[in-house]
């Protein structure tokens, strides 16, 4: 490797670890002030909680790389600029092309690795901090409810809780919305309550006091019922509440927890099985029906009947399962396009960093910035594009690399021809 390709890569060593550590660093005091007050004063063990913050922010590595990336490489093209170093080695014939060739060897590496933990250590991540959540809520009840806002941590129903005293295990202004029962929606009010397990630990058990139930039958007919009650318990299921650590042998349900092999895996069966019920409900495709065309009441069209409902499942079940196959392949694609975004953002940082001229760590965050929140837009819309099935996976996702190395490539060249050199 030659003098300068050392002294380049030298230099951005430590603007990137800075960069780095700071972005994750604000990135964590985020969290923790998110989640703080879920985590204090719960009886939780000070490991439990340092092991949950851990898990919870490997995500945040895939994050901070690309970005500190882009601000390094600002940073020190914009320090070599301000300094004339890049007009000197302009004029003893190298190139911009040239000169940001070691950055993008590095950053490729530097993909490499981070494609590595983001297909194999955050699923496992993801994996161990959801059980961990999950043992947590098993041990504290309470911990799984959110003050002035709704939870769902008990399947089939909706909570909302006003305040919580952990010291006497009370919750105050209870409001429970049950959904459990087809064809009627239940809502319990309370002043307070308390919720806790029973002597054998079978069961979770909600007292109520001083509150109301209300009961709506559907579709609403008028059949309202409302009543009073001083002292009302509700008991759910809670096999295996208590905390014990889960076992790592449950199985993975969470897409955030697979790896692009098991996602792309998942995929491809979901595909053969929408193979299949095309295939069975070719009739319905002759006819002209689709999920998202057709807007007729089978159920009502004299001649159909009852085939008419079966045949509007079944459209329906599609569109989801259509749905399904379209999140399992953006999270696939997601995989190795975030990783690339080293690549994409060191070759738009050059000439960003020539461009700005001063290597100050806030000129490089701030452009970075204005970049970052673009290529996020661009994944984010093109998740929702994906989703819906308007556009492909793999078009919705990489086109967020291709669009900021595209605009790196057309700035290289724009300056590398204003310049007029010619590089080797």
């Amino acid at each position: 490797m030659k003098i300068i390709d050392r002294y380049i890569l030298k230099s951005l060593t430590g603007p990137f670890l800075f960069s780095f550590l700071t972005i994750v660093f604000v990135l964590a005091l985020q969290f923790l002030a998110s989640f703080a007050d879920r985590f204090m004063g719960k009886g939780i063990g000070f490991g439990d909680i340092a092991e949950l913050v851990a898990l919870q922010s490997a995500w945040m590595v895939v994050f901070a790389v690309p970005m500190a990336v882009l601000v390094s490489v600002i940073m020190v093209y914009g320090a070599m600029t301000n300094a004339s170093e890049i007009t000197v080695l302009r004029s003893s014939g190298l190139s911009l092309f040239r000169l940001a060739l070691p950055v993008l060897i590095a950053a490729t590496v530097l993909s490499f690795f981070v494609e590595r933990f983001n297909n194999v250590v955050i699923p496992h991540a993801n994996y161990r901090s959801k059980t961990l959540m999950a043992d947590i809520v098993r041990a504290k009840p309470a911990f799984g409810l959110t003050e002035n806002a709704f939870s769902s941590f008990i399947d089939g129903y909706s909570i909302f809780v006003g305040d919580t005293d952990e010291s006497s295990r009370e919750l105050r202004g209870v409001l429970l919305y049950d959904l459990t029962r087809q064809g009627f929606r239940n809502m319990v009010s309370a002043e307070k309550g308390v919720i806790d397990f029973s002597s054998d630990d079978r069961f979770l058990v909600m007292t109520l006091y001083n509150g109301e139930i209300h009961s709506l039958q559907l579709p609403g007919d008028g059949r309202y019922r409302t009543m009073s009650f001083d002292r009302h318990r509700m008991v759910f299921e809670s096999s295996g509440f208590g905390f014990s650590r889960t076992t790592e042998g449950r199985m993975r349900n969470d897409i955030r927890e697979l790896s692009a092999e098991e996602l792309f895996f998942a995929a491809k069966a979901l595909k053969r099985e929408l193979g299949s019920r095309e295939k069975s409900g070719s009739s319905l495709q002759e006819k002209g029906l689709s999920a998202s065309e057709s807007g007729i009441d089978l159920s009502k069209n004299s001649g159909i009947g009852g085939s008419g409902d079966q045949a509007l499942r079944e459209i329906k079940r599609l569109d989801e399962q259509y749905k399904e196959y379209n999140r399992y392949m953006t999270e696939y694609h997601k995989k190795y396009a975030l990783p690339l975004a080293c690549f994409a953002f060191a070759l738009a940082g050059v000439p960003l960093g020539v461009l700005a001229r001063r290597g100050g760590f806030g000129v490089g965050a701030g452009l970075s910035l204005l970049f970052f929140v673009f290529y996020w837009a661009v994944i984010i819309t093109g998740e929702k594009f994906a989703e819906r099935g308007s556009l492909d996976p793999a078009i919705s996702i990489w086109s967020a690399d291709f669009l900021v190395a595209f605009a790196g490539v057309l700035l290289l060249i724009r300056l590398n021809g204003v310049a007029g050199g010619s590089g080797r």
